[in-house]
């Protein structure tokens, strides 16, 4: 038993579709816990100002940990490691030990300093806090600053291990930090209240680094401390110059994050709550399905580019975009149909009143909208990093984030100032009763941002390297044809389940959401099976394969 669970952790992972699904149970196992981890904290403290205090406390770690990747970016970091594998060991384990060095020495000296300046960045970020609460923020926002120097360590370990396509330790990292923070929520809180919370962070980030260690040490990669005269600047210089517009992109995302945490600091208690409370939830089917086949690719489509082989490059990319388009359509049109009772059953007890389901509720809807935009964007982003094209990216990324702000500032003016606006808005997510429903614009800028990114991504994609859309057009039309008519078939049941289940208990809830789930699930199996979908068929086969090991005929795009 124990044997078999070493290989698990040392189990290299060749084929696209069975790394991704690797990837996509371990996110699905995650965003099992984030959901717990949520449900707690909505729970325990309702959408209050506890909770906009705890999630404004991540922004500038969380800035921090970005700037962290201009030394450590995976998707920089891997065709660095791999070109040197290749030719030499001894110069790999060099090459890790110099980024090792230099990236722990920078980090000590960023959290010092940050540490000693957080009053005076709080009070940026937060302009419409009270003074008492922005003295809890600066504590909290201390204790998380270690969160960043531990992930940036885990993400170079990470480089590593996913270098050789060991995806199972990579897959358990973000389970252990979820399980640290839900470990904060229930033994730290009640010791120490909000900082104990923020204690359990720390330890999620802790053991996020400490499951690399075994996969570090059995591919004999384990970095040592270089002398500073030892070091190859000009090696170091080659990553910076890649990494850093990867990094520059992720911090605009970040300092968009920043900008909506100060608008909705002004937008009324509980705007900040609502937004990260939908944001984590419909992060939860973006993990599962963006981030998997995307994290799965990336080193497939380094080796072809570094390879010369452009034709395969674009296949790869094509076969994962499919993929992608395939499950976030389908689970968009069903989480903007279900909201509701996602939101009751997930985060409807304790503290967390109807007010506050129905805000959350809706801004999951509009959230929801971009998912497959979302989804898009990072593997686009990635095919870009693979191909060494580093600075398109940065700038679409750069005007999309231009636009969210804008956008946000002007949605609020005109919801504040356009009773015609509000009225419609409030109408069409049925929150017309609700006070306090501004705070819905910055989840409506933020996914009007996304979209955008992701049609100047492929615009450019094709003009890079081929047909992005012409590829993927005919299976885009039959999965958004089928998804609208399941999310029509949903709507109905949910209307006559509404008169057969009690939905004022969790469990007619549930009952309710679930019959709507499957029945709309089972016509758009039906519909794309009738319609002969290509997605639909390679999963079937390749599920036939692992599980019933029928022979399939012709090997999958990832065989080949």
């Amino acid at each position: 038993m124990v044997q078999r669970v070493l290989r698990l952790f040392h189990q290299e992972y060749s084929g696209l579709h069975k790394a991704a699904v690797l990837l996509a149970l371990s996110a699905g196992g995650s965003s099992l816990l984030a959901i717990l981890r949520d449900r707690l904290l909505a729970g325990t403290f309702g959408a209050g100002r506890s909770l906009d205090i705890y999630y404004a406390s991540f922004r500038i770690p969380d800035f921090l940990y970005v700037f962290s990747l201009s030394l450590v970016s995976v998707t920089v970091l891997i065709p660095f490691f791999l070109s040197r594998v290749e030719k030499d060991q001894k110069e790999a384990h060099k090459f890790i030990n110099n980024v090792f060095t230099l990236f722990l020495i920078t980090m000590i000296i960023v959290v010092m300093v940050v540490m000693l300046i957080t009053p005076y960045l709080v009070g940026i970020l937060t302009p419409g806090f009270q003074d008492a609460d922005r003295l809890e923020l600066i504590t909290l926002t201390r204790i998380l600053l270690f969160s960043p120097l531990l992930l940036g360590l885990s993400n170079l370990f990470s480089s590593v291990i996913q270098s050789f396509r060991r995806f199972f330790v990579y897959a358990l990292s973000p389970i252990l930090y979820n399980i640290g923070i839900i470990f904060g929520i229930l033994l730290f809180y009640p010791a120490w209240g909000l900082r104990g919370i923020t204690l359990g962070v720390v330890l999620g980030a802790f053991m996020h680094l400490a499951i690399q260690l075994p996969g570090i040490i059995k591919l004999g990669f384990v970095p040592n401390l270089s002398r500073i005269k030892e070091i190859d600047f000009s090696e170091i210089k080659k990553v910076l110059m890649l990494s850093f517009p990867r990094s520059l992109g992720l911090s605009l995302n970040q300092i968009v994050f920043i900008f909506i945490t100060a608008f909705a600091s002004t937008l009324g208690i509980g705007s900040i709550a609502v937004f990260n409370l939908s944001f984590n939830l419909q992060s939860v089917p973006l993990a599962v399905v963006g981030v998997s086949y995307s994290v799965a690719a990336f080193p497939t489509l380094s080796k072809f580019f570094v390879g010369g082989k452009k034709k395969e490059f674009v296949e790869h990319v094509v076969l994962a975009g499919k993929q992608i388009v395939f499950w976030s359509v389908p689970v968009m049109v069903m989480l903007v149909v279900l909201r509701a009772q996602i939101v009751r059953v997930i985060f409807g007890y304790g503290k967390f009143d109807w007010a506050d389901t129905r805000l959350t509720a809706a801004a999951l809807a509009i959230f929801s909208l971009s998912i497959p935009a979302q989804a898009m964007i990072i593997l686009l982003v990635r095919s870009f990093y693979a191909a060494g094209r580093t600075i398109r990216p940065v700038v679409i990324n750069l005007l999309s984030s231009v636009f969210i702000v804008v956008s946000m500032f002007l949605l609020i003016e005109m919801f504040r100032n356009t009773p015609v606006f509000r009225i419609f808005f409030e109408e069409i997510f049925r929150v017309g009763n609700v006070s306090n429903t501004v705070m819905l614009m910055p989840p409506l800028a933020f996914s009007l941002g996304m979209i955008l990114n992701v049609v100047l991504l492929a615009i450019f994609f094709q003009k890079e390297f081929g047909h992005l859309w012409k590829s993927i057009r005919g299976s885009f039309c039959q999965i958004f044809v089928a998804s609208i008519s399941m999310g029509v078939i949903s709507y109905y049941v949910l209307k006559i389940a509404d008169g057969i289940f009690d939905v004022q208990t969790f469990v007619g809830i549930s009952l309710q959401g679930m019959s709507a789930a499957v029945l709309g699930g089972s016509f758009w199996f039906a519909l794309l099976y009738i319609m002969k979908n290509e997605e639909m068929r390679e999963i079937i086969d390749s599920l036939k394969e692992k599980f019933w090991k029928t022979p399939v005929i012709a090997p999958g795009p990832d065989k080949l």
